[in-house]
Formats: C-alpha cells, structure tokens, sequence
C-alpha cells in the first residue's frame, strides 16, 4: 500500500515536471525553468524514498513528503489566456516569448 502511494506521488512529481519544461520551451519564461530544475530534484528525492519504503516504510514515506516539499512552485507569470482545463493540464499556453 505505502509503495503504491510513493509510486503514484513519483508520477505526479514527473508530470508536473514535464509540464514545467513545456512550458518553459515555449515561452522562456525562468519561473517555469526554476520549477522544472526543482521538479527535477525532488523526482530524485522520491524516488529515493519509494525505494526506501520497501525496507522501512514510515522513514520511506517521510523521504517522500520531503520530496513533495520540495517540490513546491513559487509565483508564477500568467501564460494561460484562453485555453481550456485539459489543455491547461497538458501544458499547453497562449503566451508565446514575443509577446
């Protein structure tokens, strides 16, 4: 049970990573950068505490929360103007870096 939420909280973290680096590409944006290098970090961090939870669960999952923390985005620059929520989730943005 525990390695399946450290498992789906990895997943999460990478998504919300490649979401960050799409973002990036398109508008060059460093807030966007910043949090795909934060993302990054905290990816390795969880998944050094899913492997942990296998052995010693409640350490596991504390290595995992403090990924998640880390993890954390600081303020962002609106980049979304008209696109719809699954888009929003895909990463996709109207802002463009000549704007």
């Amino acid at each position: 049970m525990y390695q399946q939420l450290a498992i789906a909280a990895y997943v999460v973290v990478i998504f919300l990573t490649l979401r960050d680096i799409r973002i990036f590409r398109r508008t060059q944006l460093l807030s966007y950068r910043k949090g795909a290098l934060k993302g990054l970090l905290a990816s390795s961090v969880v998944l050094l505490g899913a492997l942990v939870v296998g052995t010693n669960s409640d350490l596991g999952l504390l290595i995992v929360l403090i990924g998640l923390y880390i993890n954390r985005k600081g303020a962002r620059e609106d980049v979304f103007e008209d696109t719809v929520a699954m888009e929003r989730l895909l990463g996709k943005t109207d802002y463009h870096e000549t704007n």
